[in-house]
């Protein structure tokens, strides 16, 4: 509307709108639709808090945050609230200085490792989500892994948009072949993480892993940081890392990434410095159900 009404020459056309009976008509009705679209789109800005209080009923969702202040938590696209109702996080507790550290593992190309030593070097544990391709190619890797102590979480095994996935035996057989190729490498089961890939999910999708007895982590931070052939500079890095971790943090990172494996030493310690401590997702989930 506002666009429109700053159009050089609108007050002119309007004006000759009005010059016989048949076009008062159509200028009024033009202009009431002017008005009321006007209307329309004020109401919805001024109202966005509540459009993103009721978003995760809608049918297909893309995760996503707000962020405002420094160092303080972000929103999320549904809140802590209404994910927890299907068993679903995506920040802890937002009075605590605590950091829950999270890969995703699409594929792998020689920086996970290098992830792992600085891990190994802090003493710090981290959830892995793998899919299938990183099972495959990398069982060495997954050994590796759990040895330390980290905790593998389910990525799927094709890495699909799982919020088109309408069909629970569709759905299953994507988590139930990462599960079964896990437990045939470590000969162990895997835990129930799920993390759906790119953050694509629907109401059914999230009632499937929670009926599947798993539980589904979004993120409260995270970076571009998964193009390989584009990767964020060291400062571009920490100036997203430093500046938006805050309190009850859950950290995306991708372990294909050359930087997060050249960074991570030096970021652990950076936040180490800012007094947060670093703990297993399993502590998340029990702290938040306290």
């Amino acid at each position: 509307m506002f666009i429109l009404m700053k159009t050089e020459g609108f007050a002119e056309v309007m004006k000759g709108l009005f010059k016989n009976r048949y076009n008062k008509a159509v200028a009024a009705l033009s202009l009431l639709g002017i008005v009321m679209y006007g209307v329309g789109m004020f109401a919805a800005k001024e109202t966005q808090p509540l459009a993103v209080s009721v978003m995760l009923h809608a049918k297909n969702e893309n995760w996503g945050l707000g962020f405002g202040a420094e160092g303080k938590p972000p929103t999320g696209n549904a809140s802590a609230d209404e994910l927890k109702k299907y068993n679903a996080y995506f920040i802890g507790d937002t009075d605590k200085k605590d950091i829950y550290l999270t890969f995703d593992c699409g594929y792998e190309n020689g920086n996970t490792e290098p992830i792992l030593d600085a891990l190994k070097k802090h003493n710090v544990k981290a959830t892995f989500f793998v899919v299938g391709n990183f099972l495959e190619t990398s069982p060495d890797i997954v050994r590796r892994i759990v040895e330390e102590g980290h905790t593998v979480g389910n990525h799927t095994y094709h890495h699909l948009d799982m919020s088109s996935i309408s069909s629970v035996e569709s759905f299953s057989k994507e988590v139930g072949d990462v599960e079964s190729l896990f437990k045939e490498i470590t000969g162990t089961d895997m835990i129930k993480y799920y993390r759906p890939p790119q953050g694509k999910y629907s109401i059914e999708n999230l009632k499937m892993a929670q009926d599947m007895g798993y539980t589904t982590f979004f993120w409260s931070l995270a970076y571009v940081d998964w193009y390989q052939d584009k990767q964020p500079t060291k400062d571009e890095a920490f100036g997203k890392l430093l500046k938006r971790i805050h309190p009850g943090a859950v950290v995306l990172l991708h372990s294909t990434s050359s930087t997060n494996a050249q960074i991570l030493d030096e970021l652990l310690t950076k936040w180490e410095e800012m007094g947060y401590t670093i703990k297993p997702l399993a502590e998340l989930v029990q702290t938040t159900q306290e």
